[in-house]
C-alpha cells in the first residue's frame, strides 16, 4: 500500500481533485468542467403578446399573456424590465385563471417617453395607473411590485379604482433607506459594457445578482442595449423561434433549487467605464447612478403608504430581517399576510419563481379574487 494510500485511508477523507458523485465538485481542470449555457432566450415561450400602449405622447411597452380573470398587473425594479417575470409568469399561470400583465416602466426595457430622466414615484405611479385604464374595462386588478417596483405599486394603488389586491416583493422603507447610502458604491462595480448578450447573462448570473440561469437567459437582454442600433439586446434574438428556444436550452432544473455558479476565477474584471473597447456593444438600458434624485423619493414613508391602502396586501420578504419596525407592528395587527422566501437573493422572483408564483396565488384564491387553475402547493402566511 503506498504512503498516498495509507493517509487517505487514516484521514478518511478523499484525495483531492477526485469526483465521487454527481453532487462533488469536479476538478478545476478544463478537461472536466461543463460549460453553462448562456445563451439568451426570447420572450415567446413566456407571454402570449409583447405589445405598445400609447399614452398622450408616450409608449409604454407591455408583455400579456391569459385571456380570464383578474388583471395581474407586474411592476419590475431599477434597472429590470417586464422580463424579470418572465419564469414566474410561465408558473402562476399553471395555479390560477387570471390575465397577466407585466409593464416596462419609464426609462426602462422598450418603454419610450419623451422625459426619461422623470423616475420620481409619482410619476411612475401615474404612468402605471394609465396603462391600466387603457387596457381594461374595469376587471379587477391585483399589482405585485419588486423593489422600486413596490414602491411604484403602493404609490399608484390609490388611483386605480378597480384594485381589489396589493403584493409587494422584497422592499421596506427602514431597509431601502439604510442601502442607498451604499448603492453608488455597487452601482460602480458593476461593468459598464458588454461584447455579447450571452456575457451579460453570464455576469449576472455568476456574480449573483441573478442566481436562476433560466431566469437570467430571458431577463437580461431586457436590460442591455445595443449602442450600435440604441435598441433594446431582445431585438436581437427575436430572430430565434420557439421550436430554437426548445431544442438548444439545457434541461431545466428543479426551480426550487437556486443555481449558483461554483467557480468564479475566471470572471472578467469590470471593464473600465471610460475605456471600453469598441467591440463592447452592449450597455445597460438606464444609467442607474444618474437616478440618485429620485432614491429618497421612492422610499420614503413608504412603510405607512403601504399599511395605509385600503385592499388585502401581501408582502414577500427574502429575509425577516428586512422588516422595520412600523411593519412589525402593522404585521402583528394582521393589516396584511407575510411570506418569507429564504435561500434566494433580492430578486427573489426570478430565484424561486415557483415559489414566488404560489404564494402570490394562494393570496389570490384565498381571497377569492381568481379561481384556482390546478391544485398547486399552497403557502402558510405569517398572519
Amino acid at each position: 500500500m503506498s504512503s498516498l494510500q495509507k493517509s487517505i485511508l487514516k484521514s478518511k477523507l478523499p484525495p483531492s481533485g477526485v469526483n465521487f458523485g454527481i453532487g462533488s465538485r469536479v476538478s478545476k481542470s478544463k478537461g472536466f468542467q461543463r460549460k453553462r449555457d448562456y445563451e439568451p432566450v426570447q420572450w415567446i415561450p413566456y407571454f402570449d403578446h409583447s405589445e405598445d400602449i400609447p399614452i398622450s405622447t408616450d409608449t409604454f411597452h407591455v408583455y400579456t399573456k391569459g385571456t380570464e380573470g383578474p388583471l395581474l398587473v407586474l411592476l419590475h425594479g431599477g434597472g429590470y424590465s417586464a422580463l424579470t417575470w418572465a419564469e414566474f409568469t410561465k408558473s402562476i399561470m399553471t395555479m390560477v385563471v387570471c390575465k397577466v400583465m407585466a409593464i416596462d416602466l419609464r426609462g426602462h426595457g422598450d418603454t419610450h417617453t419623451t422625459n426619461e430622466e422623470d423616475l420620481s414615484a409619482e410619476t411612475l405611479a401615474e404612468d402605471v395607473a394609465a396603462v391600466i385604464k387603457a387596457v381594461t374595462d374595469n376587471d379587477p386588478v391585483i399589482l405585485v411590485g419588486h423593489s422600486m417596483g413596490g414602491a411604484v405599486a403602493v404609490r399608484a394603488a390609490p388611483l386605480i379604482s378597480n384594485l381589489c389586491g396589493l403584493g409587494v416583493i422584497d422592499v421596506v422603507e427602514g431597509t431601502a433607506m439604510d442601502a442607498l447610502a451604499s448603492m453608488q458604491s455597487f452601482l460602480r462595480s458593476r461593468p459598464s459594457s458588454f461584447s455579447s448578450i450571452s456575457q451579460a447573462v453570464e455576469w449576472c448570473v455568476r456574480s449573483g445578482q441573478i442566481r436562476n440561469v433560466q431566469s437570467a437567459k430571458v431577463s437580461v437582454p431586457g436590460q442591455i442595449k445595443n449602442t450600435e442600433t440604441n435598441k433594446l439586446a431582445t431585438h436581437d434574438i427575436d430572430s430565434l423561434s420557439q421550436s430554437s428556444y426548445e431544442s438548444n436550452s439545457e434541461p431545466t432544473l428543479p426551480r426550487e433549487d437556486i443555481i449558483e455558479e461554483e467557480e468564479s476565477v475566471n470572471m472578467p474584471p469590470p471593464p473600465s467605464p471610460a475605456a471600453a473597447p469598441a467591440s463592447r456593444k452592449y450597455v445597460w438600458r438606464i444609467d442607474l447612478s444618474k437616478t440618485e434624485q429620485h432614491w429618497f423619493g421612492w422610499f420614503k414613508g413608504l412603510s405607512t403608504a403601504f399599511l395605509n391602502v385600503p385592499v388585502p396586501k401581501v408582502l414577500l420578504l427574502a429575509g425577516v430581517d428586512r422588516l422595520d419596525r412600523e411593519l412589525t407592528v402593522g404585521q402583528m395587527q394582521g393589516k396584511f399576510q407575510m411570506q418569507v422566501l429564504p435561500a434566494c437573493g433580492h430578486v427573489v422572483h426570478e430565484d424561486v419563481p415557483d415559489k414566488v408564483a404560489e404564494a402570490i396565488a394562494t393570496f389570490m384564491v384565498r381571497q377569492k379574487f381568481a379561481e384556482p387553475a390546478s391544485d398547486f402547493p399552497r403557502t402558510f402566511p405569517a398572519c
